[in-house]
């Protein structure tokens, strides 16, 4: 059983992530229905991860601290959706956690996992229950408790991942939206799929996308014409990332948007502002965000 990771090792389990997602993204997108059912949510996760999988493949032998730090940034640059820049927090904690750090053992990974959990829910202006939020949570709490019984990183990790299931299972009840389709959350599927992969890489076993598995072969997105969408307030799904150029709080922007839509996300590092929003007027959006820098990108 593994005691310690480095950052070889770290590379491989967030590699071994991103293929798991990629895998399984239609499977995700086909359970996507909160907070809309617009059934992208295995795309949108697999572009989020496989931008630092990227990222990560020009690192070479890259310390615990740098190739946490590179799979963060790049998430975070590369997040699409409202899971996506959920999954690019659950990393930017991970990897605040992992800072300066040469090796992770049970105790640091539960508390990485811990802090990752804590910038998710400080970016999102309207945390709910029976998604990838619980999912990460609970995991994150059990891992915690695990880490205080036995040290081994590979102990602690398997710990989250049998809490995450249970987890899963139990978005169905908490989310009336998930139990009036009968199923469970997509965001924390893709988690699951996630720590998944990590526990194996940890085992020595790389997730790998099969050769000749290619985008043609599954459904670009979900069919869900049938489903009921008269709830449905906020049209425009508006997501964009802005330099950062003067030291305007972006806490007024996240003030700003909150009264304009919902499904707010808002996360920032020192070099930018990253935004997601669901609103049925992006304008308006766009034209308050401009105070702030010049866009990188505008969805």
């Amino acid at each position: 059983m593994r005691q310690t990771i480095n950052g070889a090792d770290f590379r491989r389990m967030a590699i071994s992530a991103a293929a798991s997602i990629e895998i399984h993204k239609q499977q995700l997108n086909e359970l996507n229905v909160f907070p809309v059912p617009d059934g992208d949510t295995g795309t949108n996760m697999s572009m989020t991860i496989n931008a630092a999988a990227a990222d990560l493949r020009k690192v070479e032998d890259p310390s615990l601290s740098k190739a946490a730090a590179t799979a963060a940034s790049a998430m975070l640059r590369g997040a699409r959706g409202n899971s996506g820049v959920i999954l690019s927090l659950l990393m930017r904690g991970i990897s605040k956690k992992l800072k300066g750090a040469e090796v992770c053992d049970g105790v640091l990974w539960a508390e990485a996992l811990q802090e990752g959990v804590d910038a998710a829910y400080k970016a999102v202006m309207k945390p709910a229950e029976g998604t990838i939020l619980t999912v990460a949570r609970l995991a994150a709490a059990k891992a915690r408790s695990a880490a205080k019984e036995n040290n081994y990183i590979e102990f602690v990790h398997e710990a989250a991942l049998e809490e995450a299931k249970v987890a899963l299972a139990g978005t169905t009840d908490m989310n009336p939206v998930l139990k009036k389709a009968g199923v469970v959350d997509a965001g924390g599927k893709g988690w699951v799929f996630a720590l998944e992969a990590m526990l194996s890489s940890l085992q020595g076993n790389d997730v790998v996308v099969p050769e000749g598995m290619a985008d043609s072969d599954v459904k670009d997105a979900a069919d869900f014409s049938d489903f009921d969408t008269d709830d449905i307030t906020f049209t425009y799904c508006t997501e964009f990332i802005i330099n950062r150029e003067n030291d305007l709080d972006p806490e007024k922007l996240r003030d700003f948007l909150s009264g304009l839509g919902d499904s707010l996300v808002l996360v920032e590092d020192e070099e930018i502002i990253k935004v997601h929003v669901h609103t049925n007027d992006p304008g308006k959006a766009l034209h308050e965000a401009m105070d702030y820098g010049s866009f990188v990108t505008v969805k």
